[in-house]
């Protein structure tokens, strides 16, 4: 069993694909995503050339509609495989190869594809459709929602195993640019779940990246503003509490990041180390006259 869905979010022009499988590390197979290009999803019995040559097929100005059809054309078994398609101007293709294993199907909506195979119903993938036109909220997450209904109407025989979420910027860029989220879980019991706890911890670390630029650029206001909102959404953890540390000392706060420094050193001793690193390339503001051993004191 695997399903899936392209998108793309007429928001903000994002391309995403997420998908969930009783295959290991389906993160590696299934979704392809460029970013002003395209993204794709192709499975059933996997053809992994089928990502890269479609997006190579849209970058080159093809439809979304004519670069599956020439992927297909070059695919002595192209009747074993699902392929999904969305360009960057959000035109859509999918198709359903004859021998794919039942239940299987594939439906185009407004913004989406999704597909499913060796289904339990064929209610997945229509269920998939509906739950991602209808959700709100940040793309990501209306990527995952679709999954989730596809878990909800029986998934498969199979069982799960594990499942990927892709989506990148609508725009051209330099090639390392543009990833906005790249999360998988490869191997789990509860892959869609594992995949929901990768998403906050994506979003809480977007905060984390925001505090940063904002506090390294004479911000630090901002930076404890972002900061509380990304610990808001993943409560303890370490990383964000020594930023918050440092955006408490820039403020002036030097008695509440003391505080919150010694909190941290409670938890794992190991973050002096980091702490006294910072404060001798002079990244942890300290007040003046003031040393990391007085912070340790």
């Amino acid at each position: 069993m695997t399903y899936s869905i392209v998108a793309r979010d007429p928001e903000t022009g994002a391309l995403g694909v997420a998908v969930q499988s009783a295959a290991l590390a389906v993160g590696t197979l299934v979704p392809w995503a460029r970013p002003g290009v395209g993204a794709v999803a192709t499975q059933g019995f996997t053809e992994t050339s089928h990502g890269p040559r479609c997006l190579d097929g849209l970058a080159a100005g093809m439809s979304a509609p004519d670069t599956l059809a020439d992927a297909v054309a070059t695919d002595p078994a192209a009747e074993m495989r699902q392929v999904a398609v969305v360009s960057a101007d959000g035109t859509l293709a999918a198709r359903t190869g004859a021998l794919c294993v039942d239940h299987a199907g594939h439906l185009i909506e407004d913004g989406c594809a999704v597909q499913a195979n060796m289904a339990a119903t064929d209610r997945v993938w229509p269920a998939m459709a509906e739950a991602y036109t209808a959700a709100r909220g940040p793309f990501p997450h209306r990527l995952h929602t679709a999954l989730r209904a596809a878990e909800a109407a029986r998934r498969c025989a199979r069982g799960r195993m594990s499942a990927a979420l892709l989506v990148v910027s609508g725009t051209h860029g330099e090639p390392w640019q543009g990833r906005l989220v790249d999360l998988r879980t490869d191997r789990s019991t509860d892959p869609l779940g594992d995949l929901a706890r990768l998403l906050t911890a994506a979003d809480a670390y977007r905060g984390f990246d925001r505090a940063v630029e904002s506090l390294y650029g004479g911000d630090p206001d901002g930076a404890l503003r972002a900061i509380d909102t990304a610990l808001a959404a993943l409560p303890g953890e370490q990383g964000l509490r020594f930023l918050r540390a440092g955006a408490l000392m820039a403020r002036g706060e030097a008695a509440a990041a003391t505080d919150e420094l010694h909190a941290l050193l409670a938890d794992h001793p190991g973050w002096e180390t980091v702490l006294r690193g910072f404060a001798a390339k002079g990244l942890l503001p300290l007040p003046p006259g003031t040393t990391a051993d007085d912070l340790l004191e």
